[in-house]
């Protein structure tokens, strides 16, 4: 006879610890992301910004891995390493951890400080320098905190839906050049994968923390909001936190190059709000419909009634206790871009202000490019329990996590962007020289996802691979 069926979450079995620390920014810090905003300064907070520091073992001996969630857009320039350094390095230090088992998932709200030094010049500007610091503080006490708190545990995971996120590569409607447009774009589809995860204590089942990984812009609010906000998370991690008992709600950002709100780019906070309930709810539905830690559907038999009744019934089963991964390097083309004195000249003649914002980032981008046909950037990859994580700094479109989703279709995968020093969007090669924001903004060329991808299932088949070995 056959084994019993069995369908089983994937999981993880180890120590696990949770804590977070607020990073609010001082009063009068620059705080524009928008070229189009006319402000530099924000004038009031709408939701705190926080740091929520999540350790993982896989016993008290083994090596730890520590993934946090940032609410910040970017740590540190594009491209630019030494912000994230300066905010890092001593992080590692302390807590004794290798660059690849630290992981820092920035939220990507874009109503926050741009918390990078090369803004030190603006108006608010003097307080970045200290706010990089009051980040890697936060950073190392949650994270100190949660190594120290980490305690038997399970991680469960469960996928859900989301319609939130949209296709926000619309073609122009005033235009027949085939320009396209950064906004809904209602005619396509937009990947809806909603991932969750609960950690719960052993001993007792109580919750610990969540984990929200999902795939959209934080764009709801723009360039006539005044306000630092965490935009749309804000609002979700309070609606989570509510229905499990406190435990804090951690936010991972997912692959979203063209997703983003359906409405969005206002200045009212509350729809900023109404956005995060949308999500957080669709997360609890998903939190709502698992079982209880370690336990799995068994199929139980057949009962005859009025139709043969298939049975399944909660079974215990052992969640696997691999905790292994960190960094790969891969090399990601480039394609030919001007050079720093072209943009130098054309940024000194300009007085518009969005033209003066999108030239002094496309500066930035070339000034911290290596030199060369191609830029090598880390790509975190962890199996944790039967789970993969992938994370990496740019801005993926969600085609990267469709495609490791099919590469590994028996397991969760939990795919995250803007880890690291953002220099660009990684594009789909059908886009290719179109009139695309997300074409003409990056430095790389058609390749570049590609190559990401098939590095990142790489590494991700080795681990699979060495466990089962």
């Amino acid at each position: 006879m056959p084994s019993p069926l069995e369908v089983s979450p994937s999981a993880f079995s180890g120590l696990i610890g949770v804590a977070r620390r607020d990073t609010t920014p001082p009063a009068g810090i620059y705080a524009r992301m928008w070229g189009a905003a006319t402000h530099d300064i924000a004038d009031g907070v709408h939701r705190p910004l926080t740091a929520t520091a999540l350790a993982l073992r896989s016993t008290g001996s083994g090596r730890p891995r520590l993934l946090v969630g940032l609410d910040i857009a970017l740590l540190g320039d594009l491209g630019g390493t030494s912000d994230e350094e300066r905010v890092l390095a001593p992080v590692r230090d302390a807590l004794g951890l290798e660059p690849g088992e630290l992981l820092v998932n920035c939220s990507h709200t874009h109503s926050a400080p741009w918390a990078a030094m090369s803004r030190s010049h603006m108006p608010g500007g003097e307080l970045i320098g200290p706010y990089l610091d009051q980040l890697g503080r936060a950073i190392m006490e949650a994270g100190e905190e949660a190594l120290a708190a980490v305690t038997p545990a399970t991680l469960t995971w469960a996928t859900g839906r989301c319609d939130l996120a949209r296709n926000r590569d619309l073609p122009d409607p005033s235009s027949d050049d085939g320009r396209i447009v950064c906004g809904f774009n209602p005619a396509a589809a937009a990947d809806d994968t909603l991932v969750v995860g609960r950690v719960t204590a052993d001993d007792d089942g109580r919750v610990l923390g969540t984990i929200v990984n999902y795939a959209c812009h934080p764009t709801t609010l723009a360039w006539d909001n005044t306000l630092i906000s965490p935009d749309y998370i804000g609002a979700m991690r309070e609606l989570v936190e509510a229905h499990t008992g406190g435990a804090p709600c951690l936010f991972l950002h997912g692959a979203s190059g063209e997703l983003g709100p359906a409405h969005q780019y206002v200045g009212d906070p509350t729809v900023a709000d109404q956005h995060g309930r949308r999500l957080g709810f669709s997360a609890l539905a998903a939190l709502e419909g698992m079982l209880p830690a370690g336990l799995a559907l068994r199929y139980e038999g057949l009962v005859e009634s009025g139709a043969p009744l298939a049975v399944w019934s909660p079974a215990p089963f052992e969640p696997s206790r691999e905790l292994s991964g960190g960094t790969v390097d891969v090399p990601l083309p480039l394609k030919p871009m001007p050079t720093v004195a072209e943009l130098e000249a054309q940024l000194a003649v300009t007085e518009d202000r969005a033209m003066a914002e999108r030239l002094f980032r496309k500066i930035q981008i070339l000034r911290n490019l290596s030199g060369g046909d191609h830029q090598v950037f880390p790509a975190w990859v962890w199996r944790v329990g039967d789970s993969l994580v992938v994370a990496q700094a740019n801005e993926p479109y969600s085609c990267f996590q469709e495609d490791l989703r099919r590469a590994f279709p028996d397991t969760t995968v939990v795919v995250m962007n803007t880890s690291g020093a953002e220099m660009g969007y990684l594009y789909p090669p059908e886009l290719d020289g179109r009139d695309v924001y997300q074409v003409w903004q990056t430095p790389f060329g058609r390749d570049a996802l590609p190559t990401l991808t098939r590095h990142c299932i790489a590494e991700g088949e080795r681990l699979f691979a060495g466990a089962a070995a």
